[in-house]
């Protein structure tokens, strides 16, 4: 593909965007990505790209081994955006990566990056990318809250926040890191700070404390009652919905790592 093709397939992908936004994408994403893969394999990319972009990905730099969170930072940084956008252009920068690239170059690109990496790597390869957007996880939690909740994706949105960031506290490091992979990356900031806060080792946090926790970071001026007539209820949609946006491993691993008093807070799901 040329260099103008490209420009316009990432502002289709990206829903219209004007050619020079659609540009400094392009410049952003690619410049990160030179920054995470090794030396060698963005040399075997540059061979297939256009004179236009090739300056975005030679390096002499070695890989750094950051994760997606940290790579949509470096893009949202370059463009002067948030954390949203850079994440549609990431996936239309992808997608035209994808129709530019040759079929081994694309699965050379898809083997040097980590697993957090698959909702871009999947726009690389053309392929479904089978994780629940953080657009519909809020809607379904919204759903989960009921009609005697307040309405809003906003809403829903503070109240996952609030759940992710303290289960990432309640359970073991490693196991966020594996609900991060198969969660999309918007939802990805609680549970990053969630295990910055405790560390590696799950943090014991009997189940008052828990809701506490979550009531706090909502800032609910809710009494002791309150944690039981309300908090309980927003954690319950939280964990609802994340047993229908994960898979059943991924969902009974994380759920055993919570002791019998949690138990009312988890709903049914079969294997």
């Amino acid at each position: 593909m040329e260099y103008e093709e490209i420009i316009e397939a990432i502002g289709r992908e990206a829903v219209d965007l004007p050619p020079d936004v659609a540009e400094r994408a392009a410049q952003a994403v690619l410049q990160t990505l030179a920054e995470r893969l090794p030396r060698g394999e963005a040399r075997h990319i540059l061979t297939e790209l256009p004179a236009e972009l090739k300056p975005w990905v030679y390096t002499e730099a070695d890989a750094e081994g950051f994760g997606i969170d940290e790579f949509l930072e470096r893009v949202a940084k370059r463009e002067g955006t948030d954390i949203e956008t850079a994440l549609r252009h990431a996936r239309a920068v992808f997608a035209s990566l994808g129709r530019a690239l040759d079929a081994d170059a694309v699965a050379h690109l898809a083997a040097s990056l980590p697993r957090t990496f698959e909702p871009l790597v999947a726009e690389a390869q053309q392929r479904f990318w089978d994780i629940m957007p953080a657009d519909e996880f809020w809607r379904r939690v919204g759903q989960h809250l009921g009609p005697d909740q307040a309405p809003g994706e906003d809403r829903a949105r503070r109240v996952t926040e609030a759940v992710l960031e303290t289960l990432a506290e309640r359970i073991a490091a490693g196991e966020v890191e594996d609900l991060i992979a198969r969660l999309d990356p918007l939802l990805h900031p609680p549970l990053r700070r969630g295990i910055a806060s405790s560390g590696p080792a799950a943090r014991r946090m009997p189940l008052a404390e828990f809701l506490r926790r979550v009531a706090g970071r909502e800032s609910a001026d809710v009494d002791e009652a309150g944690l039981v007539d309300v908090i309980f209820k927003h954690v319950r949609a939280v964990f609802a919905t994340l047993a229908e946006a994960v898979d059943a491993e991924e969902w009974f691993d994380m759920i055993a790592e919570l002791p019998a008093e949690y138990s009312g807070l988890i709903p049914e799901r079969s294997a």
